[in-house]
């Protein structure tokens, strides 16, 4: 007789005692698809589609799972939805809060999947992968799923200006080079496009081989700087708008308080402010995997081996540190922490300069999250002259 050893009478797929209605949300732009476990349904899971958009048909449907639930045990149960964060933003979960829902939004990368090659992937399977992570969560489950920090209304709209300004940077960058392009065909260069005098300059321009601009090119040229001289005025309104942001903040957040250190300048500290630094961090750690300047270790057996920073944080805070770190050499030398990599530096005999500024810039947040939330300041700092 073949026994198979430790196994269960019956399949132990799901829990059936469940003290509320789970359901998540698979969202896009034509179908709200609405996979739920509720009390006393055994363990299949049910499936409900709404337009998408529908937030009353939405509702209605969450109003239905509970009558039937209370339909069967005679007893009325609260709802617990969960959703991955994507580009419908947060406004659906503000909604569900606000009709006092529970709601959670998860980080869609931090559920464990399949690892074979090729996988089944459908909203279906996927519904019911939400579902699974949110029970584990509700029941205390380590390392589940990583739920995301919901921002106020006022934090998430701060962020739109350094963000504005980042993509108006990349607008102007792309006006200026692809006017030296043209120009450089024509074998031109030192042409300056961002000049007070660039129209002035155009109009002198003669070509490598000693010819006048064609008027084409030169028409092409002239619209470009028309755009170009929008995207400047623009980028010049929304630096007023955070400069006037930040002056506010100097009574009301310590986080202003950025703005005293040598060689952090307005767009660093809103940036440092509006995408980290306005949130509750326990510890440290917490503050390096935001920003994902956490360290991803790779241990199996004898081999051990860092594979570099884990990137899973926010990407706008994590340049903005790196660049930070590097002019925090050139403005901070005499700092503890400029002294640090330095040595580091001499130690690897000048080699890994660029992996040495990367731990560099997890020190660098760590030492100024403490100094806007605590008061430490960071050891032999050097603050602006009054």
């Amino acid at each position: 007789m073949h026994v198979v050893a430790d196994r269960s009478a019956a399949p132990a797929a799901i829990r059936t005692d469940l003290g509320a209605i789970f359901a998540s949300l698979e969202l896009s732009k034509s179908t709200w698809l609405i996979t739920s476990l509720s009390p006393s349904s055994g363990e299949k899971m049910s499936k409900h589609a709404v337009r998408g958009g529908d937030i009353t048909g939405l509702l209605a449907r969450f109003a239905q799972l509970q009558d039937k639930a209370q339909a069967r045990t005679g007893r009325h149960f609260a709802l617990v939805v969960i959703q991955e964060a994507g580009l419908d933003g947060f406004w659906i979960h503000r909604v569900l809060e606000a009709e006092g829902i529970e709601s959670h939004v998860v980080d869609a990368a931090s559920i464990a999947t399949s690892r074979r090659r090729r996988r089944a992937k459908t909203d279906k399977i996927d519904g019911e992968a939400l579902v699974r992570a949110l029970l584990a969560y509700k029941r205390g489950e380590p390392r589940v799923c990583a739920m995301v920090r919901v921002p106020s209304v006022s934090d998430e709209d701060h962020r739109r200006i350094g963000r504005e300004r980042k993509v108006l940077v990349g607008e102007r960058t792309c006006h200026v080079n692809r006017i030296k392009g043209l120009l450089f065909a024509q074998g031109i260069t030192g042409y300056e496009p961002l000049r007070r005098d660039r129209r002035h300059r155009l109009e002198e321009l003669r070509t490598g081989d000693g010819r006048a601009l064609p008027e084409h090119l030169k028409g092409q040229i002239r619209r470009e700087l028309d755009r170009l001289e929008v995207v400047i005025a623009q980028i010049k309104e929304v630096q007023a708008e955070r400069d006037a942001l930040l002056a506010i903040e100097v009574a009301e957040t310590p986080a202003a308080t950025l703005l005293d250190l040598k060689g952090i300048g307005p767009e660093c500290a809103a940036i440092l402010y509006a995408e980290g630094l306005f949130r509750h961090f326990d510890n440290r750690r917490q503050v390096a995997a935001y920003a994902g300047l956490a360290p991803t270790p790779w241990q199996s057996g004898s081999v051990q081996h860092e594979q570099g920073v884990s990137k899973a944080g926010n990407p706008r805070l994590r340049t903005t540190m790196i660049e930070l770190a590097w002019l925090w050499l050139r403005n901070q030398p005499g700092s503890a922490l400029t002294r640090w990599f330095h040595e580091r530096v001499i130690r690897n005999q000048g080699r890994l300069k660029k992996t040495t500024v990367v731990a560099l810039a997890r020190k660098l947040l760590v030492a100024l999250w403490k100094y806007v939330t605590a008061g430490v300041v960071i050891e032999g700092a050097v603050m602006k002259a009054v």
